[in-house]
């Protein structure tokens, strides 16, 4: 079987828009739950809401693909399963190692989904001795003085980094010299990369941040909403301004006040 070392995805090359490559593993996540139910075929507008998008985007992103469906039928499950696979490169396998055994290296360890998806998890790495010979979801600990080795015998070309953030960036290093091209990086700092290395960041901290944020915001509507006065639905026309309560110029959110305050 092809390592990824040798083969590389072919989307780049053909011209497929990052933003379509970003929502390929989407669509091939709906389409995967299909083929489970053994469903044959699919319309535009039914995978387009199981992925979370629209349905003309969906046909967009499919176009680049060179897969148009078909009129009155939609698109073949198991056709497009194989071709988002191919395009992603998920039809080879992608050994992976992952770097820092703490809880989460641990956890991303054991994660069922790789294999299935076209990554074999080849080296678990830690700098702990303590760790080294420690199997892990049923791998061995390596020890980080064996990385290059590791990367070379196992023709590893993704590398993910679940180190504290002060020693991401010198991992990041040896990951690279090494040879690895791509990089799934958990650790909470932004890693600098050389041309011709692509780093995906996965930051959780950041996403309960921002899903604090809708929730507080949806907090604050919804206390609006409860203090708001209740206004007379049989007003047909609205009482006229104070005078002096307005000048009559209009600003950007509105008619602007006579008298700025200083």
């Amino acid at each position: 079987m092809a390592t990824g070392r040798t083969h590389r995805p072919a989307t780049r090359s053909r011209g497929i828009p990052e933003a379509t490559v970003a929502r390929l593993p989407l669509y091939l996540r709906a389409l995967t739950a299909l083929s489970e139910r053994s469903v044959p075929t699919v319309s535009s507008e039914e995978l387009a809401a199981a992925a979370g998008v629209n349905s003309a985007k969906l046909r967009k992103d499919f176009s680049y693909l060179g897969s148009y469906g078909t009129r009155g039928v939609g698109y073949d499950v198991e056709y497009l399963v194989y071709q988002i696979s191919r395009e992603l490169g998920l039809t080879q396998d992608w050994p992976v190692v992952i770097v820092g055994i703490g809880n989460l290296g641990a956890a991303l360890a054991g994660y069922g989904g790789f294999a299935s998806r076209g990554f074999r998890v080849a080296a678990l790495i830690d700098a702990d001795p303590a760790m080294a010979g420690k199997p892990v979801a049923g791998i061995p600990v390596q020890h980080s003085d064996d990385l290059e080795k590791i990367i070379n015998e196992d023709g590893v070309s993704i590398g993910v980094i679940a180190t504290p953030a002060g020693v991401a960036q010198q991992v990041c290093d040896r990951l690279v010299a090494a040879g690895v091209t791509s990089i799934l990086n958990f650790a909470p700092t932004v890693l600098s990369v050389p041309d011709g290395v692509d780093v995906r960041k996965v930051d959780l901290s950041i996403e309960l941040q921002i899903l604090a944020f809708h929730e507080q915001r949806k907090a604050g509507e919804e206390a609006g909403n409860e203090n708001a006065p209740e206004t007379d639905e049989t007003a047909a026309v609205a009482p006229p301004a104070p005078r002096g309560a307005g000048s009559g110029r209009k600003g950007p959110d509105g008619d602007l006040p006579a008298v700025m305050p200083a």
